[in-house]
Formats: structure tokens, C-alpha cells, sequence
């Protein structure tokens, strides 16, 4: 038996693999009622909302498949631009006419300026404000990269790790925007892993959401005999003198315990949590203090429903954006969905109604975790008001949507998390997957190969995760969203 720990992309993704590949019994305990995790879609009075927005493209030929094997997807135009200033501005940001005349001439020569010194005088990269800096020269940086990254993370990026760009945004520089302009003629005859994800012209989407193609691949996976229990949370993973899990007990919604025996435990949990779960195994005092402090952000989206926006496309139709990123320094929202560009189909009324998702990144018990749907969803209204996208007049409907522990964050103890993960992985029939699970800033193609890597360790009758850990640390893996 193996028990799986979290229904979203990665534990899903097992599943499936496990199913598929072998005859072992396998049960997913899902605390929610929504397969998906982050990348679940929520439905409300007949419109959808992607939580977070989530393009399917990947560098991965074996995550290709697996998305061609699980059901055929929209191939969708990518567009995404910097609201700054009141103004539109690419991402990545470009230096097109567009950008220099919106800058003004005074801005363009300290940015350029500010390039050509941080090509002569190299920082150390103790940070990731370094990072950036080192890329874009501290002009650029401090228009486009400084303020966003701390309404994201809720800290500096003086204080964020460097790591935490090398990840996300290695292959990403002003040389490889200038590049990837030259070659963009030649676009459509480049493969997948010769593009760096954040300057992709188009990607793959399910016409309902993303959550549409892990409900999909939960049939798959129940149709082969895959028990998927939701809104059940694993409470107690319980380990045998010989330091392999032997069982775990769940809790159902309605609060009755249940013990699931198992030769095998995958763990999409968030490191904090499954630490804090485990019994019959002393946890050094060092383990457990790492664990209890790596940070989380959490997240905020409201939807909005409008008959129309105040900002239209020069020829007077809707705007082509899927993604907006604000980086008006006077309002907290931080990205803006429009829905309707992701798929027409999200939207009850494509024709005559734009539905927006707002975007805010917070800590849970901060002041906006904790304000009321209603105070939120006006002060939401306000902001957007405020920088001139909207008319208060033009709202229909409006509803808040909380999601915590969505993004893994680089400070606190994430720096010591190789203590935590040499003691995990002494435990030799456990596996740690996923997002939240490896406390790692996935994208679904990492989480889903982090599963993958796992069942391949299962079926060789391995002990060594390091495959596992590995996803997403290597450079044709990098993806920025």
C-alpha cells in the first residue's frame, strides 16, 4: 500500500504513475474538496478562476506526454506587461520605442547608465537584490524588480537569497531579451528548451482551468483503482523501530480518525507540518527548529466581475493581457488575471462581461488575511480604481478566494533546509514531492517530475532521493512566471 499526502499536481502525478506502472494499492488523502492544490480551478455562479495562473509549457519531453496522454489543451498567445506609471510596459521588460518613449529620455540614460556600470563593477551575489542588479543595473532594478519582489515576499530582496533568482530567473537578462528579439522571427521553429520561460509567445491550457486537467488525471488514476479521499488530512505519520513509516492516520471532515497501514508514504505536505506529524521517531531539537521556520506567503485573489474596463487596446477592443504585473509603488495588488484571455470558457459571458483576478500576496493574520470578504473586496475595488483600470460603477460581483502556504519562501531557516532533508531522507520508504513538500518554488512540470523521480525510486526498490531533490536545480529546468 501507498499512501499519498496532498492531491495536487505532484501526489496526483504519483498516482497516476503508480497506477499506471505497477499493481500497488494506492489511497491520495486531499484536505480539501478541490483536486489541484494551487493549481485547482474554483468556480463561482458559472465564471472560473485560475488561483495564481498557471500556463502549461515545459522544457520536459517526459511532462509533454504525460499532459498529451491526460487530455488535449488550447494552445494560447502569452501576453503579460508591467502596469508602471499609469503606463503599459512589456515583460520581461524590453527596449522597444514603446519603452523609451514611456520612460522619457532623462529615465532611459540613467538606465542605461546603470547597465553598462553593473557590467564593469560586478557584485558579489550575496542576495538577490545583487541578483538583479548585477542583470539590469540599479536604475532598472529599482523601477521594475525592487517594490514587486517585496509586495511578493513581504521582505527586501536585499534580504531573499540569491538562490532564489538563479532558480527562477537565471537564463533571464537584458542580452537574452535583446537575443530572443532578434531570433523571434525563428520562434515557431525553436524547440521548447531553447526558449527561456519567461519570454514564451504561447502556451498550453485547459479550456476549463488547470484544475480541469487534474480532475482529469484523478479519474484516470480512480479508474485503475486509486482511492482518492478528500477533505481528509494526514495527521500522524507513524514510523517502526527500523525507521520506516508503517502507517499513517488521517482525519475525514468530519473529524474521525482513521489508521491506513502502508509500505510506502509520499508527502506533498509542507515540511513543517510533516515534521510535526511524525511519531514512534526521535526529532532532533536542530530538525525540528529548521522546520518550524521555514516561511510561507500566502495568497489572496478576488474576483471581479465587470461589464467593461476603463483601459482598452489602441483599436478599442479589450485588452490582449493575461497577466498584468502592478508595479505602482501606491496600491498592494500586485498582479492582475484576466480571464478572459486565458480561455473564453472561464467566463459565463465572454461577450459582454471582462472577470478579472486580483492578485495580493500576504501572511496569514496579517491585516489583509484577516479583513472581512466584504472590507477586502472594497478596499480591492479602491486600488484598482485608483490606478485607473476600473470604474467602481462598471463591478457586477466580486468574491474573495484565500489560499494558504501558496508560495514556498527563500529567508528564515531555508538556507539550513539540507539538515532537514538528510533527516527526512533517512527514512528510507519515505518521499517528499511536490511544491510544498520539498519547500521549493515548483512550477506543475517540476512538481510533476519530483513525483515521477519519486515512483521510479519505488518501483527500483531505491533508497536515494537525491533524483527526487534534484528536479528543478538543474538550468533546463528554469521557468519564471
Amino acid at each position: 500500500m501507498v499512501v499519498i499526502a496532498g492531491g495536487g499536481p505532484a501526489g496526483l502525478t504519483a498516482a497516476h504513475e503508480l497506477t499506471l506502472r505497477t499493481d500497488m494499492n494506492v489511497t491520495v488523502c486531499e484536505a480539501s474538496d478541490l483536486l489541484g492544490g494551487i493549481s485547482r480551478t474554483v468556480g463561482y455562479k458559472g465564471n472560473r478562476m485560475d488561483i495564481g495562473g498557471h500556463r502549461f509549457f515545459t522544457k520536459s519531453e517526459r511532462v509533454q506526454r504525460k499532459w498529451d496522454e491526460i487530455m488535449p489543451m488550447m494552445r494560447r498567445p502569452r501576453v503579460s506587461r508591467i502596469y508602471y506609471l499609469r503606463r503599459f510596459f512589456d515583460y520581461p521588460v524590453s527596449f522597444s520605442l514603446s519603452t523609451v518613449r514611456a520612460l522619457g529620455a532623462a529615465r532611459i540614460l540613467r538606465v542605461s547608465a546603470g547597465y553598462i556600470r553593473s557590467m564593469i563593477h560586478k557584485r558579489e551575489e550575496r542576495s538577490l537584490e545583487d541578483f538583479y542588479i548585477n542583470r539590469f543595473g540599479r536604475p532598472l532594478y529599482r523601477m521594475f524588480f525592487e517594490d514587486y519582489t517585496e509586495k511578493v515576499w513581504g521582505v527586501h530582496p536585499s534580504e531573499l537569497g540569491a538562490d532564489w533568482g538563479s532558480q527562477r530567473v537565471k537564463g533571464l537578462s537584458i542580452s537574452t531579451i535583446l537575443n530572443n528579439i532578434l531570433r523571434r522571427g525563428k520562434a515557431s521553429r525553436r524547440k521548447p528548451s531553447e526558449v527561456e520561460t519567461s519570454l514564451i509567445d504561447e502556451f498550453l491550457y485547459p479550456p476549463l482551468g488547470p484544475g480541469q486537467l487534474w480532475e482529469a488525471m484523478g479519474r484516470r488514476a480512480r479508474e485503475r483503482g486509486a482511492e482518492i479521499e478528500m477533505r481528509t488530512k494526514v495527521k500522524k505519520v507513524h514510523l517502526g523501530p527500523d525507521k520506516r513509516v508503517r502507517a499513517v492516520t488521517v482525519v475525514d471532515a468530519e473529524g474521525s480518525p482513521k489508521r491506513i497501514d502502508c509500505d510506502v508514504f509520499i508527502s506533498s505536505m509542507p515540511l513543517g507540518e510533516l515534521v510535526e506529524a511524525l511519531d514512534g521517531i526521535d526529532v532532533p531539537a536542530e530538525v525540528r527548529r529548521v522546520a518550524g521556520g521555514l516561511p510561507y506567503r500566502d495568497f489572496i485573489t478576488v474576483g471581479l466581475l465587470l461589464d467593461r474596463l476603463k483601459i482598452n487596446a489602441p483599436d478599442g477592443d479589450r485588452i490582449p493581457d493575461t497577466w498584468i504585473y502592478v508595479q505602482e509603488r501606491d496600491v498592494r495588488l500586485g498582479r492582475i488575471q484576466i480571464f478572459n484571455n486565458w480561455s473564453p470558457q472561464l467566463v459565463r459571458d465572454d461577450t459582454n462581461t471582462v472577470w478579472l483576478g486580483l492578485e495580493y500576496f500576504c501572511n496569514e493574520g496579517d491585516d489583509m488575511w484577516e479583513a472581512s470578504d466584504g472590507d477586502f473586496i472594497d478596499f480591492a475595488i479602491n486600488e484598482l480604481e485608483s490606478i485607473g483600470i476600473i470604474s467602481r460603477e462598471d463591478v457586477r460581483d466580486a468574491v474573495r478566494i484565500r489560499m494558504e502556504k501558496a508560495y514556498p519562501a527563500y529567508f528564515g531557516t531555508y538556507h539550513e533546509i539540507n539538515k532537514l532533508r538528510s533527516f527526512l531522507d533517512s527514512i528510507s520508504n519515505l518521499f517528499c514531492i511536490g511544491r510544498n513538500g520539498q519547500h521549493r518554488y515548483n512550477n506543475m512540470d517540476h512538481s510533476m517530475l519530483t513525483a515521477m523521480k519519486a515512483v521510479d525510486a519505488i518501483i527500483a526498490g531505491a533508497t536515494d532521493k537525491a533524483d527526487v531533490w534534484n528536479v528543478n536545480t538543474e538550468n533546463e529546468y528554469h521557468e519564471t512566471k
